[in-house]
């Protein structure tokens, strides 16, 4: 009960600060123009006839992109006012995307329906990752696809506190970002296969990062003591750049994957 209880309490979290942010998302330039979203085309080579389900849409920018070369997109999030701003986004002239409140963790959809679901940057509000692995194997054809996209951590426990306690000083609705390891366990009891894979380091404009979640220049400050106070080995893989002690710009790892269900 009280698992349940703590699970929806993240949601809520999620859902304010989606709410009060869904234009910023769709601005973004992280999330509009990550060179992800072309190597996804790449990797999945869509095909005319799919049904693609996007979890956790956020701005909408992998619907946008993967609309013109599939049948059918069934876009989703937790948060309707982001799924209202994706919208605007992907344009309500897409006729062949739907948008659907939904919680990635309870997905409202019959077993084996898509070809393809796809969840970028948003896994990291998941409170239980391990079930949207497996909602997402529920979903997916025989032979269907998963590509994730999110922020990870290294398997070092000092940066993975470090890091996430970053982030969450950022953003009260973070949960955790988690290690690769995780999730290979995760995806090989749910019954996914890796076929691609990579890391790349994301350089952010640490200003405009900072504000895109924080309420504050009090919570400002806070995320800047907590990195200018890290050790260097800290700083050095979070790649911080500062000037007098203005950070300009951090590094976080990224990783993509491709899986397949077996």
């Amino acid at each position: 009960m009280g698992n349940e209880k703590t699970n929806r309490e993240i949601k809520e979290r999620v859902k304010g600060q989606f709410g009060k942010n869904a234009e910023k998302y769709v601005t973004s330039e992280t999330h509009a123009k990550g060179d992800d979203l072309s190597l996804m085309i790449d990797w999945l080579k869509p095909d005319t006839n799919w049904w693609v389900l996007d979890v956790a849409t956020g701005g909408g920018h992998v619907t946008k992109k993967l609309a013109p070369y599939v049948y059918h997109v069934c876009t989703t999030d937790l948060t309707t006012k982001m799924l209202a701003e994706a919208r605007k986004n992907i344009s309500e002239k897409s006729v062949n995307v739907s948008y659907i409140e939904a919680d990635a963790e309870k997905l409202p959809f019959l077993d084996e329906t898509f070809d393809i679901v796809t969840c970028r940057i948003a896994a990291h509000h998941f409170p239980n990752p391990r079930m949207f692995l497996e909602e997402s194997v529920r979903v997916l054809k025989k032979g269907g696809k998963l590509l994730l996209i999110d922020n990870i951590v290294p398997k070092d426990e000092k940066l993975d506190h470090f890091i996430n306690k970053l982030e969450k000083l950022r953003d009260d609705s973070h949960v955790r970002c988690y290690q690769i390891e995780e999730w290979e366990g995760w995806a090989e009891d749910a019954g996914l296969q890796i076929e691609k894979s990579r890391i790349k380091k994301k350089v952010f404009d640490f200003p405009v990062w900072v504000r895109r979640t924080t309420e504050s220049e009090e919570q400002v400050q806070m995320v800047e003591k907590h990195i200018l106070q890290g050790e260097k080995k800290m700083q050095d893989y979070c790649g911080v750049v500062a000037m007098d002690k203005d950070i300009k710009s951090i590094t976080i790892d990224e990783w993509m994957v491709l899986f397949k269900k077996e």
